[in-house]
This record gives C-alpha cells, sequence and structure tokens, in this order.
C-alpha cells in the first residue's frame, strides 16, 4: 500500500476529473478491503481514480477496471466522435498504471459494462462507477452492478448531483430504496454503503439527506448552461473566478 500522499503524487498529471477530497473517498474505500476482495471500476479513462484504488488497496485484493476505450463517453460533452483518440486513450491508460507502478494490481477489462459481468466472479466489495453518465447506461451500471456488491459493501459514484442522467438514476435506484444508505459525497462523488435496514423510517431519512443535496444540483445544472452558452465570463466577473466545469 501506497499512503495517500504518496498516491497523490503518483496520480499528478494523470488526466482525469478528480479532485483530492475525491481521491480520499476512494482511497479510504480501498484501504478497508481485505486479501481476497475484489474492488470493480466502471469507466477508468487513463487510469486517474485506477491508481489511486489500486495504491490504497492492500494485497491479495483484485483491482478490476472496466472501459472499452472505445472513444465514447470521454468525459463533459465527449459523448460520441473521439473513437481516434480510444487507441491513444488505451495507450496511455496502460502507460500510466505502469509509471505508477500498480499495473500488475489492475486487471483490465476493455469491454462495455453491459456486457463484462462474466469477466468478474463474485460479489465485489467496492464498486466505483464512473462510466457512461447518460441516463440508460448510468442506470444500468447502478442497477446492475450495484445488486452485485456483497452485504455491507461500498458504492462510489461519480458525478452525482451533477449530472443530469446520473442523478436522475441514482433518484430511481438508490434515493428511495431499502438497501444503499447514503453515506455523504466529496462534490460530486457520493458514497453508498450497502446495509440499509429497510425500514420505512430508515428509508425516509435516507431519502431526505439525498433531496438535501438538490440545490447544490441545481446549481450545477444552471453553471453548465452557462458555460454551454459561452456566458462563463460573465460568472467570472461576478464571482472573481473563472468557471470550471462541475464535478
Amino acid at each position: 500500500m501506497r499512503s495517500f500522499d504518496e498516491t497523490l503524487a503518483a496520480v499528478d498529471g494523470v488526466d482525469g476529473w478528480m479532485s483530492p477530497d475525491q481521491a480520499a473517498r476512494l482511497y479510504a474505500a480501498a484501504a478497508a478491503t481485505h486479501a481476497g476482495d475484489t474492488i470493480v471500476e466502471i469507466g477508468s479513462f487513463r487510469g486517474r481514480s485506477t491508481i489511486v484504488l489500486a495504491s490504497a488497496a492492500p494485497a491479495g485484493v483484485e483491482v478490476v477496471a472496466i472501459d472499452p476505450h472505445a472513444g465514447n463517453d470521454r468525459g463533459p460533452q465527449e459523448i460520441e466522435g473521439f473513437a481516434e483518440a480510444a487507441a491513444t486513450d488505451h495507450d496511455v491508460f496502460n502507460a500510466n498504471l505502469a509509471a505508477a507502478g500498480v499495473a500488475d494490481r489492475v486487471r483490465h477489462v476493455r469491454a462495455f459494462s453491459d456486457v463484462a459481468h462474466d469477466e468478474v466472479p463474485g460479489e465485489p466489495a467496492v464498486l466505483y462507477v464512473d462510466g457512461a453518465h447518460r441516463y440508460a447506461p448510468a442506470r444500468a451500471d447502478i442497477r446492475d452492478w450495484g445488486r452485485r456488491v456483497r452485504p455491507g459493501g461500498t458504492l462510489l459514484i461519480h458525478d452525482s448531483f451533477s449530472s443530469l442522467g446520473v442523478t436522475l438514476a441514482i433518484a430511481r435506484e438508490l434515493m428511495f430504496g431499502g438497501r444503499w444508505r447514503y453515506v455523504g459525497r466529496a462534490r460530486s462523488l457520493t458514497e453508498y454503503c450497502a446495509d440499509l435496514d429497510g425500514t420505512w423510517r430508515s428509508r425516509a431519512g435516507n431519502a431526505a439527506r439525498q433531496l438535501a443535496q438538490v440545490p447544490w444540483f441545481v446549481k450545477n445544472l444552471l453553471l453548465k448552461v452557462l458555460i454551454t452558452v459561452r456566458l462563463g465570463g460573465v460568472l467570472q466577473r461576478i464571482t472573481g473566478r473563472e468557471p470550471e466545469w462541475p464535478y
């Protein structure tokens, strides 16, 4: 295991959308696993989050990175049309893992998540979802991979209460459910634990804690609209800061 500070240094310069506080959530979840456990990551891009997970996981824990590197769903406003970048993403992903010294700790499944289930036996201890952000695939990842996580396991989702598709998927699958307890968030990275007791009282409280994030979600949507229509300069004059795509 590498310390958290060492891990941040290892991912410095690696492309990706992950803040230090989000990395800390991933690191803590991976560090809490034990030999024989499995960590599954959906959406690796160029390996920033993969390196964090693999650096924190104890010896004997398998880290499975599922990403087709197909040139789609690469990032904000990069849904389709990046096929030429796919080979580069794949090569850079492997090079980044090697440079960080974790290549031998990660098993890469180069496939779309909906057809990768047979590649991962058993019940993952940790599931990190940062795949396609559109509603249908995001919901499928949360629902189908989430049901495979062992009791008491951890689910982490990136772009929660930031991406419209991901947030709607959370509302449909997690917000009012009886299994996943909302633990908290680091910006747009939410953490859930599969230990909710399913009673009406716990479900109501769990839903209320998630609904409390709606104002932050609305702010993020407004920010995205301003950036999309090129009014970020107006926001910069008001706030004194250059706006960035929320993550």
